[in-house]
């Protein structure tokens, strides 16, 4: 893995130095051309733009590098985070074919605590990720989304493609948003969790809303405590909670 690093490094290091070139000679077929009235003049701040865009295009790799560029350059005319792979996923994507928790992580941290996102921004940033496209086309419909998007029951619909159970869907969610580093249970706030559980109960449509309530007043009760959080094994391990 480090050395597919370092040559991942190389290429970009060489690439960049090509874009970098490739700005230079234009300032210099800009000086070698004749004085004249109508003498073309390149923007100062063409050199850095240039350099910046093929260093994200190698870090990113996209698969088609024009409809790419386009959708770069159309973020950073909107004042948009342009779609630009982290340096820290570049490498171990290429072994991502499908979806994973891991992948699922990234894509709600890039969502950066929003509750809506459009559609369009969505799809963009599942596509970055090199996720399938049928199956956001599948989520999007489960949840028959428009323009935008409630992004908390987009992740649950698109976990529940990876847990068999209602109880391995929240589980994988509560993975999905524990922001604790400590090594410790994945946990989210109780009310997060009852939203979520609520919301996957009438998707799924054979669970009835009176056991659903049951279930969120039995935990809410006897099992979260203070700090009002709840943990994976509070509902995976505890033999009076049952989700289905």
């Amino acid at each position: 893995m480090a050395l597919i690093q370092l040559r991942v490094e190389q290429y970009e290091k060489k690439f960049m130095i090509r874009g970098v070139d490739f700005a230079m000679a234009l300032i210099q077929v800009n000086q070698a051309m004749p004085q004249t009235d109508k003498q073309i003049c390149i923007p100062p701040e063409l050199p850095e733009l240039l350099k910046q865009f093929t260093k994200d295009a190698i870090r990113t790799q996209p698969q088609d590098l024009i409809q790419w560029g386009a959708d770069y350059f159309g973020a950073m005319s909107r004042g948009e985070i342009p779609p630009v792979r982290e340096r820290s996923e570049r490498v171990a994507l290429s072994n991502w074919a499908e979806l994973t928790p891991e992948l699922l992580k990234i894509l709600h941290s890039r969502v950066g605590g929003r509750l809506i996102i459009h559609a369009e921004e969505l799809a963009q940033m599942w596509k970055v990720l090199n996720l399938p496209t049928d199956l956001f086309n599948s989520v999007m419909n489960v949840g028959r989304f428009a323009e935008e998007i409630e992004w908390l029951k987009f992740l649950a619909l698109a976990c529940s493609s990876l847990g068999v159970t209602i109880a391995k869907t929240l589980k994988i969610v509560c993975e999905v948003l524990s922001s604790d580093h400590d090594g410790g249970p994945p946990r989210i706030p109780f009310s997060t969790f009852q939203f979520l559980y609520t919301y996957i109960a009438e998707v799924d449509g054979e669970i009835s809303a009176s056991h659903v309530s049951r279930m969120l007043n039995y935990i809410e009760q006897e099992v979260i405590g203070p700090d009002g959080l709840i943990k994976v094994n509070d509902f995976t391990q505890n033999p009076r909670v049952r989700l289905e």
